[in-house]
């Protein structure tokens, strides 16, 4: 007996209506468009919008509309000329207040966005995208690791009682002046056990000083280490903006080539990318005469930092404060940031998680000073864009401020909360930014354009002319060879397509080349998945059964061989999609998607459209097959 339940029509009909709907963004093309976020001390508002349309009148550019939407102001242009204009002077204009960059504007209606429909994203290949080259500081990489290492033989000499004046960086490396010159020898050897990289050396001149330096083998391995950290950093980072197919490659001794399709938010983009916020935790060594006289006279104590506190005194000025020289744990010991608002005062959080070495230092730090100020000293790295004799020139600056000094009430070690930041969203933004990774050196973004797609237009339209023309011969050869079932095959074709692009709407996926062949290689199953069950049909036909017993035996006795072929394939797509990266892995999630509709659509689908044609003619003589 041909049946199919009711429930089967409701589900089928939401499923289609569903694909429908968050298909049609797909028919709303991009404008080019400039992007204008803040950055700290910025405020996207009225006057913002007053300011830019002004710069852009200054420059004869007229722009399509002016308009804050979400946290950004958007300046959509009228082609690529307009927009790469509108940026260099927009930049030149707002200064380092705030983040300009390159975009494509959605012009998908409010009403599908409500519903949380979006256009889907071609890659590189197909539409092109962004394109960021970074300079890598590398001499930044080796002061940081010369500092770790100069921390590193002040711990040394602590640890084994050497009496010593001074731990020092010079341009000949870390100098090490010692109290009593007896103590050569033993400061040698535990300098050399501790830290076998370095290259020591006993000045004879001078009794009592010694002189680390790093070999050029560590130099060349810190600069390329630091070169493969930044990279990784960079992949992490850009994979939590949920971007796919992304190029993430190294050229040349200091630079990094990214590339990311599709992607709608470049601000966030570029700040996620040039971003090198961080955190250290030092032991306070005061919080008042000493450390505003620090800051008055310009003369620190030889084992002090002088840092400036986010708090402000009776006259509005910041309050200054000292800070060890050695730092207890920083960003980089961390295994897990999260933000949420204080439990106790409500305010932005992070919730930090250190990692096992970090948790005993932690651990060790708070046991011997409870009742004492630890800080947390929040580092960026902020890069200015300058334009000099009418060529952009990139600089940046470091901004090192206490977001907190906390009284140490117990003894903790791995898991403990920062607070004392501005606002959720900077909560936010640092916890991720901890949780990606620190940049081993800072970088600048020292070239940013739009690129065009790598096949060219016209080979993407002969393409996709191409695929179209040889779905419309399938669907015709359908319609001749298997008559009323070829319709019923042509509209679960259809409807497999449909849900494959509503699918990869909805999650974001970015259409490449190999996700185009992906999608080709799943329609070609779902005809095979039809083809078995039409023959299968004709097959109880021959054998004598009636019309609408052959028809159900057709879908009953094909779904098994779909089903098992389908699987193995599935398997095959999700390992792709697991394993694999680049196009690998958007082919694999391609592949995966349409595969599970081409079962839903050849299997379920099909056999609900013969059931609405042939179902309730009981006296069925004849089946158009």
């Amino acid at each position: 007996m041909l049946q199919y339940a009711t429930w089967k029509y409701v589900l089928a009909a939401i499923l289609i209506a569903l694909s429908v709907f968050y298909s049609l963004p797909n028919l709303y093309p991009q404008d080019t468009a400039v992007q204008v976020a803040a950055n700290r001390g910025g405020a996207i508002d009225d006057a913002l919008m007053i300011r830019v349309r002004a710069a852009l009148e200054q420059q004869g550019i007229d722009a399509k509309a002016v308009a804050i939407e979400g946290d950004s102001l958007v300046v959509r242009t009228n082609g690529t000329d307009d927009q790469t204009r509108a940026a260099d002077s927009l930049r030149e204009t707002l200064g380092s207040q705030y983040t300009v960059a390159l975009n494509l504007a959605s012009t998908v209606p409010d009403w599908l966005g409500a519903f949380g429909a979006r256009s889907m994203s071609m890659g590189l290949d197909l539409q092109g995208g962004v394109h960021f080259l970074l300079e890598v500081d590398q001499q930044a990489a080796i002061e940081k690791r010369s500092n770790g290492f100069a921390d590193e033989i002040s711990g040394v000499l602590r640890e084994g009682k050497f009496a010593y004046t001074s731990v020092s960086r010079t341009n000949d490396g870390i100098q090490v002046l010692l109290k009593d010159p007896a103590d050569v020898p033993a400061v040698f050897s535990a300098i050399q056990r501790e830290a076998p990289e370095l290259q020591v050396e006993v000045d004879n001149g001078e009794p009592g000083r010694l002189l680390a330096r790093l070999t050029p083998t560590l130099v060349q391995t810190i600069m390329d280490g630091a070169i493969e950290q930044n990279r990784t950093t960079l992949e992490n980072r850009i994979n939590s903006l949920g971007v796919g197919e992304q190029v993430i490659q190294r050229q040349g001794e200091s630079r990094i080539v990214v590339q990311l399709p599709g992607v709608q938010d470049t601000a966030e983009a570029r700040k996620l990318i040039g971003a090198t916020a961080t955190l250290e935790y030092r032991h306070v060594i005061d919080y008042g005469t000493k450390a505003q006289q620090a800051a008055a006279t310009g003369v620190v104590p030889p084992n002090a930092r002088l840092y400036m506190s986010r708090e402000v005194d009776a006259a509005g000025n910041r309050r200054p404060i000292l800070l060890s020289r050695r730092v207890i744990v920083s960003g980089d010991q961390l295994v897990n940031a999260t933000s949420n608002p204080d439990p106790q005062g409500g305010g932005p959080a992070v919730q930090i998680e250190l990692n096992s070495s970090g948790g005993n230092r932690m651990l060790a730090h708070t046991r011997e000073n409870v009742g004492q100020l630890m800080a947390a000293v929040y580092i960026e790295t902020i890069p200015d864009v300058r334009m000099v004799d009418g060529k952009e020139v990139i600089t940046t600056r470091v901004s090192e401020e206490v977001i907190n000094a906390a009284t140490l009430q117990g003894v903790f070690g791995k898991n403990f909360q920062t607070t004392g930041l501005d606002s959720q969203q900077e909560a936010t933004d640092l916890a991720r930014l901890l949780r990606a990774g620190s940049l081993a050196a800072p970088m600048v973004i020292i070239e940013e354009r739009i690129i065009g797609p790598s096949l060219g237009a016209a080979n993407v339209e002969a393409g996709l002319n191409a695929v179209f023309w040889s779905f419309m011969l399938v669907l015709v050869f359908f319609l001749v060879y298997y008559k009323m079932f070829g319709i019923v095959t042509n509209v679960a074709l259809l409807l497999n397509l449909l849900m494959v692009v509503a699918l990869m709407s909805v999650i974001g996926a970015t259409l490449t080349l190999p996700g185009l062949a992906g999608i080709a290689l799943t329609v070609g199953m779902s005809v095979d998945a039809n083809v078995l069950i039409n023959e299968r049909i004709r097959e109880e036909l021959r054998n004598g059964n009636t019309p609408l017993a052959s028809i159900a035996n057709g879908y009953d006795k094909a779904s098994g061989t779909i089903t098992d072929a389908n699987t193995t394939a599935l398997l095959a797509g999700v390992a792709m999609a697991v394993f694999g990266s680049g196009p690998i892995r958007g082919f694999g999630i391609t592949l995966i998607l349409g595969i599970i509709t081409s079962m839903y659509t050849a299997v379920s689908v099909s056999r609900g459209i013969a059931t609405l044609i042939y179902g309730k003619r009981k006296k069925l003589a004849k089946v158009s097959i």
